[in-house]
């Protein structure tokens, strides 16, 4: 959940919407796009549906900015990280490397559900792999979680010794020599099993700082 100050800056980015269809779900998306859904009463007890829609790769200018749509037409549009107002609670939007963090529905009584994945996308269809197969879903997730601990403690002792080694910094703290010394195709071969194992998390929506790059980030 944002904290108050966060969802303050992030609710004044949200710029009012165009009024466009909220285009269709095309099948060579499910890594560039994501989008998510939620059903909420309005005044009058009438069911309006509320879809996030994220472009991952960002649009035309390279900036990555979430759409929020109701009822299949554009509402509102934020930067990254996004708060949305919608009847009873927020709509927040953050994204990390790899897709997004997070994307919940916060209620005004401090209760929170995550957005339903469009069954089209990559998330929607995590999702159904979850519900349809949890024990192939438990096992996978297993697996990102042990490969990102591995990458973490094979990597973190190489990365320090190569910071130290920028000159300002070895003048300040020294020079580090990691005890672990692994040949460039093993690295290579670590980052990107990293990378694989941090999409499929966030696939789920499931972020960690340290685990999933908000440590080179700059974010927690």
């Amino acid at each position: 959940m944002f904290s108050d100050g966060r969802r303050r800056r992030a609710a004044r980015k949200v710029k009012p919407g165009a009024g466009h269809p909220l285009p269709r779900f095309r099948w060579w998306q499910p890594f560039s796009r994501a989008l998510l859904h939620l059903h909420l009463d309005g005044e009058g007890g009438q069911l309006h549906t509320w879809s996030v829609d994220v472009k991952l790769w960002g649009d035309s200018n390279g900036e990555v900015l979430a759409h929020l749509y109701r009822d299949g037409h554009h509402h509102a549009s934020s930067k990254l990280p996004a708060a949305f107002p919608v009847p009873g609670g927020t709509v927040e939007v953050a994204a990390s490397g790899y897709g997004l963090r997070r994307c919940h529905y916060v209620a005004d009584d401090g209760t929170e559900r995550q957005l339903v994945p469009d069954p089209a996308s990559a998330e929607g269809r995590r999702a159904r792999l979850e519900r349809d197969h949890p024990a192939a879903d438990q096992a996978l997730g297993a697996v990102s979680l042990a490969v990102l601990l591995v990458a973490l403690v094979l990597g973190l002792p190489q990365i320090a010794e190569e910071i130290t080694r920028i000159p300002p910094v070895a003048e300040h703290v020294g020079t580090f020599t990691s005890p672990i010394q692994l040949p460039a195709w093993l690295n290579v071969g670590l980052f990107m099993a990293a990378l694989l194992a941090s999409t499929e998390r966030a696939l789920r929506l499931r972020y960690h700082w340290l685990l999933d790059g908000g440590l080179f980030e700059g974010e927690t």
